[in-house]
């Protein structure tokens, strides 16, 4: 695990919903034995697909509550999936009230966003905020630089003008130079505001963000 050979990279450790199914009768003993490496900030990713449904609903539920229970046990943030299970995940989120986390991989309309605003959560955007005739610009317009972070969800999703090719994580910026073109900012700014938001939020080492070049 590179987290921990590398004072720089973090990871986290969970049961995706598609895999949900096939989820090993000891799942829980072998995350909380992960979560134990000081490179592990989060649990996750979980959550919920109704999208593909790969795993029953049922199913994905469970093992959605189940990781939640260790997030609020450890009091570690989590990171969770949702396609499609809007109304689902945030009653889910809400039996968990002293858990906080982000939502990878945004995609949803305001009110979801709002919906898990008002619960603590951050709002987490990919490669999809920058395609075209995509709803999510309108979405992030609207939120708070302070509870917003920027991701690539590789190797899925790679952003404009990367698009249809495999993702990786240095597109990051790609999403950033989108976001800081919606919020009217500069490019400095958001680099600085979600640096802060997942310093913050995964409780990491202190640290500026990296120089942004031209």
């Amino acid at each position: 695990m590179l987290g921990k050979t590398h004072d720089n990279i973090f990871a986290s450790a969970g049961v995706h919903p598609h895999d949900a199914k096939d989820a090993p009768e000891d799942f829980v003993d072998q995350i909380y034995d992960l979560i134990t490496f000081d490179s592990m900030v989060a649990v996750g990713e979980m959550g919920l697909d109704y999208f593909r449904n790969i795993s029953d609903p049922e199913i994905q539920k469970d093992v959605f509550r189940t990781q939640m229970g260790i997030a609020q046990y450890l009091k570690k943030p989590v990171i969770f999936h949702n396609r499609d299970a809007d109304e689902d995940v945030i009653k889910i989120l809400k039996e968990f009230p002293d858990v906080r986390g982000v939502a990878h991989c945004f995609s949803s309309n305001l009110e979801t966003a709002n919906a898990f605003l008002d619960l603590g959560y951050y709002i987490s955007f990919s490669g999809n905020l920058t395609f075209k005739n995509s709803h999510l610009p309108e979405v992030a317009k609207e939120l708070p630089l302070d509870r917003i972070l920027v991701e690539t969800d590789s190797p899925y999703l790679s952003p404009v003008p990367h698009r249809g090719k495999p993702n990786e994580p240095g597109r990051t910026r790609f999403v950033a130079e989108k976001l800081a073109e919606i919020h009217n900012v500069s490019l400095e700014l958001i680099a600085e505001k979600t640096s802060t938001n997942a310093t913050e939020l995964f409780r990491l080492p202190n640290s500026s963000p990296e120089p942004v070049e031209g």
